[in-house]
């Protein structure tokens, strides 16, 4: 029975020897240096995208990702190799100095004829940002109350459509041209409430808006249509294909799911709006 346990064990990891080898075959000769994988973000990076500026550590959502990917590949946490460029600069065409960049990219049509993307690694949710003051006066993360509180929306934006059709406010909504304007009058308590896209609304309440909030968030296929984020590489990349299939088998692992319920939904405290 030992040397049955013993031998099934051997050849499990036989398997996964094998699977790892078939996917580091897929990049050999494709990467920027031969046996590492060379992944970028921005300078600095920041929460909950990736903890303490250290994407090394692999801790927040996109250096868990990043890490995922890379082991999916066949290249072990130290064959991986960070490297640093603005947002701006990283999406312009031309030769990279990486394999990968992370940063949050929407994957839209126009940077499609500069840049190459992966398919999606994460489907950005709405959220609602509001304020201690609002929360502390009772607003809870569901249709129920967020229906009484006085909403406001850059009237250029999905959030419009959404707000009038998912949450039907009491009170119609108050419009304004941008988002500076939305998150202006919510500080001069206009408004007790915006839809913003998660990755926007974690930003502006640690960034913009005093004592912000992110009171929860909806899921993503409940909005019409969501931010796709992609892994940027440089056009005509023959890396894509394997960086594909690391994404395929996460997501049907369902690990890409864990890591995102981890890291944008425990670490930051936002529930979801069901």
């Amino acid at each position: 029975m030992k040397l049955l346990t013993t031998t099934t064990a051997a050849v499990a990891l036989l398997a996964m020897t094998g699977a790892a080898l078939a996917q580091n075959a897929c990049a050999t000769g494709k990467t920027i240096e031969e046996g590492t994988l060379t992944i970028a973000t921005g300078n600095p990076a920041y929460y909950p995208w990736v903890l303490n500026d250290a994407p090394e550590s692999g801790e927040g959502f996109e250096a868990a990702v990043a890490y995922a990917v890379a082991e999916e590949m066949g290249f072990a946490a130290d064959q991986v190799a960070w490297v640093r460029t603005s947002f701006d600069q990283a999406i312009q065409p031309g030769a990279k100095n990486f394999d990968f960049n992370l940063q949050q990219y929407s994957i839209t049509e126009d940077r499609e004829r500069m840049v190459d993307f992966s398919q999606p690694y994460y489907t950005s949710a709405m959220a609602v940002l509001t304020t201690q003051s609002v929360v502390d006066a009772g607003a809870e993360p569901t249709v129920e109350s967020l229906r009484t509180l006085r909403w406001g929306a850059d009237a250029n934006t999905t959030a419009v459509p959404m707000l009038t059709q998912l949450i039907e406010p009491e009170r119609d909504p108050l419009l304004y041209g941008d988002n500076t304007d939305v998150t202006a009058a919510m500080q001069a308590g206009q408004i007790d409430a915006a839809l913003f896209d998660l990755p926007t609304a974690l930003y502006l309440s640690a960034v913009v808006v005093a004592d912000g909030v992110i009171l929860g968030q909806f899921p993503p296929e409940r909005s019409d249509n969501p931010d796709n984020f992609g892994l940027l590489m440089e056009e005509g990349n023959p890396l894509r294909e394997c960086v594909d299939a690391a994404l395929t088998s996460l997501n049907e692992s369902g690990r890409l799911a864990e890591i995102e319920a981890e890291w944008l939904q425990e670490t930051t405290g936002v529930p979801v709006i069901e």
